[in-house]
């Protein structure tokens, strides 16, 4: 049927307060999906309110997911939080129409969780390495024009792959964030808004309770921020003998992920932690050289350990490319014909008006000119040796673009730090092939490989925004076109985050910020560039596991994620989840369950949004010089975190079962 007859026969009631019975599942044969919004009318969307307001929501989050990060490892999507500010802001000021413009804000918002994981990953790892190489030098326009230019990549690479992702596969793909955003968008329609106020206040309640949790003990230190064995007498008498150790990061922000995350992926991220922790290093402690058996069980994770889920992660986004060759090929093809002008008979209904396919190959190409430029003028300096890096940009970002596109969609999750860990290596291997070495290796590594990143971040994140506007009837050209200048804001605010943030607690050192996935990229880049040995035989150990999982049907991803990030936080998301699991158990009706788990997500999404801008909050008030020293002795504060966590717990359990019809 084509979008002519689509648009006469199938669109002519009024606009539903709902969404359709058939939004999340597959359509039958001859069967069309009518979205909230008419297909064939026009809605305000782009108004002075909605990008206003989408701008200042992208700075306000970006600064909190980018402390967020670099503190845990793990971005918060802010999409969720996002979308239900939106809905509260348009029924507090009673706008007509509302959803269009909400959908827009939600869009331009969004850009701060992608740009800040492209960058946070990568460009830390010239902090960590400037501390044992003083000639490496960081500044605001490197970070600026990397995740600048990354992001937008990464929106024009997508774009050709939106109609498959959003509009062919409908039904096929589960789309987790997506699916949670559209609900929320959707509750502040007609009758439905009552439920709405009571979201926001729900939102809000969690929000001040993470945020005032977090803040007390980045601050104040009056209860632990970790739970450790290794603090009590008997724990380290473990770890002397067998290496073995366990700790929990106490923070309402990192719990509130684990629910979010679910049991499913949090106890697989958990077990690839406890198989680090409590296989790899105790046999690393026990049958190692003298020298390795002699370091603590945190040192031995850090410079042997967790190499092998480096090469684990690498082998897994090189899955995922064998995997998506068929979607590629597909898109681009499609691209292709519609770039001959071979369209559908008709005129495209507004609903499915994408940029011109024109206009994206003169925008990509201009694109691809400037990251040219930049590598050229900006980080190399020399320009074959520039081209050869922008070649391997081009060609990385746009093989990856499927793959977090698909991993997204499927379980929510971007494996981007896999990714670019993988195009660290290869990068690095071609960089000193043509002569490209040494501090200046790294920095040309380092910021190319945060284009990439941000890049295939961006292509993560924007297919959620436009399932969202798929689902809800929004116009693709806009949140394509405004996407850009979301982009631009929140490149500008992760910049000067990072500045301050190193400036407060540093990479490197004492009470530093942990950057899990920048201290692995600094541990890749460094024997590449510096002539030192490079453990290749970790790296192959772990692409080996990531083979056998992907053979047993494990995602090898998340297994090996959680090989590198440090146990103390990956225990918190085993917590989370498997607290998600006890709230949508414990009803006999499916119907009481499934509100108790999505109450307990909006519960979540405020422990996070209020635990992360309240680390900001907390970073400037150490920044202006306010230090609080605890004079508790070391135990005291492990069990006042202990007492203190399990309150958290408890809050979180008994709000989210208070559902009871």
């Amino acid at each position: 049927m084509s979008d002519k007859s689509i648009q006469e026969e199938v669109y002519r009631d009024a606009d539903p307060l709902e969404l359709p019975e058939n939004a999340f599942r597959e359509l039958g044969k001859d069967e069309t999906y009518r979205p909230i919004m008419h297909p064939a009318h026009d809605y305000p969307e782009v108004t002075p309110y909605s990008v206003t307001m989408g701008l200042i929501l992208a700075i306000i989050f970006s600064a909190a997911a980018a402390y967020l990060g670099l503190k845990v490892g793990q971005v918060f999507e802010a999409a969720i939080p996002i979308a239900i500010i939106a809905v509260g802001l348009s029924s507090a000021l009673k706008k007509d129409n509302p959803l269009g413009q909400n959908v827009i804000i939600q869009s331009i918002g969004a850009c701060s969780g992608v740009i800040v994981a492209g960058a946070i990953f990568t460009l830390p790892a010239l902090y960590i390495l400037q501390a044992k190489y003083p000639d490496i030098t960081v500044n605001f326009l490197e970070i600026f024009c990397s995740s600048l230019l990354g992001g937008v990549l990464g929106i024009l690479f997508f774009i050709p792959f939106r109609k498959y992702f959003v509009k062919d596969m409908h039904g096929k793909y589960p789309f987790p964030e997506a699916t949670a955003t559209t609900q929320v968008l959707a509750s502040g329609l007609g009758k439905a808004s009552a439920k709405n106020d009571g979201q926001a206040k729900t939102l809000v309640v969690a929000s001040l309770i993470g945020g005032i949790y977090d803040y007390l003990v980045e601050t104040f230190g009056w209860w632990a921020g970790t739970l450790d064995t290794m603090v009590t007498n008997w724990g380290q008498t473990l770890a002397a003998k067998t290496k073995l150790a366990l700790s929990c990061n106490t923070g309402a922000a990192v719990l509130g992920l684990g629910y979010i995350i679910g049991l499913k992926y949090a106890f697989i991220i958990f077990a690839g932690s406890i198989f680090v922790w409590w296989v790899i290093i105790p046999l690393f402690g026990t049958y190692g050289s003298p020298e390795i058996t002699a370091l603590a069980p945190n040192v031995i994770f850090s410079d042997y350990a967790r190499l092998i889920g480096i090469g684990g992660i690498a082998m897994a986004g090189i899955i995922g490319i064998v995997k998506s060759w068929g979607i590629i090929r597909e898109a681009v093809g499609l691209a292709g014909r519609e770039l001959k002008g071979n369209k559908s008979e008709g005129k495209t209904i507004r609903w499915q008006t994408d940029i011109s396919m024109k206009h994206i190959v003169f925008f990509i190409a201009i694109a691809l000119a400037a990251v040219l430029l930049f590598f050229w003028f900006g980080v190399i300096h020399t320009f074959w040796q520039a081209l050869v890096a922008w070649i391997v940009v081009t060609l990385i970002a746009f093989l990856f673009t499927t793959v977090a596109a698909n991993a997204i969609a499927i379980v929510g999750s971007n494996p981007v730090s896999g990714m670019t860990l993988m195009t660290l290596i290869i990068a690095s291997a071609i960089f000193v092939g043509i002569g490209l070495s040494g501090t200046s290796g790294i920095v040309a590594s380092m910021v190319i490989g945060g284009v990439v990143c941000t890049a295939l971040s961006m292509a993560g994140g924007f297919v959620t925004d436009l399932k969202v506007g798929y689902w809800l009837g929004s116009t693709p050209r806009k949140q394509e076109s405004w996407k850009f200048l979301g982009t631009l804001v929140s490149a500008a605010t992760v910049g000067g985050v990072i500045l301050l943030l190193n400036q407060v607690y540093g990479f490197t050192g004492e009470n530093a910020l942990v950057a899990p996935q920048a201290n692995a990229m600094a541990k890749v880049i460094e024997p590449l560039m510096m002539g030192g040995d490079t453990p290749w035989i970790l790296y192959m150990v772990g692409a080996i596991l990531a083979l056998l999982l992907n053979w047993l049907g494990v995602p090898a991803l998340a297994f090996c994620l959680g090989m590198f990030i440090p146990l103390s936080l990956n225990t918190p998301l085993l917590v989370g989840g498997a607290i998600a699991w006890f709230v949508g158990t414990r009803s006999n009706d499916k119907a009481i369950n499934d509100a108790r788990r999505d109450r307990g997500t909006l519960i979540s999404s405020g422990l996070i949004a209020g635990g992360a801008l309240f680390g900001v909050f907390a970073a400037l008030t150490r920044f202006l010089g306010f230090e609080y020293s605890n004079p508790m002795a070391a135990i005291s504060v492990q069990w006042a975190g202990l007492a203190v966590y399990a309150l958290l717990i408890v809050y979180l359990i008994w709000d989210s079962m208070r559902i009871k019809r």
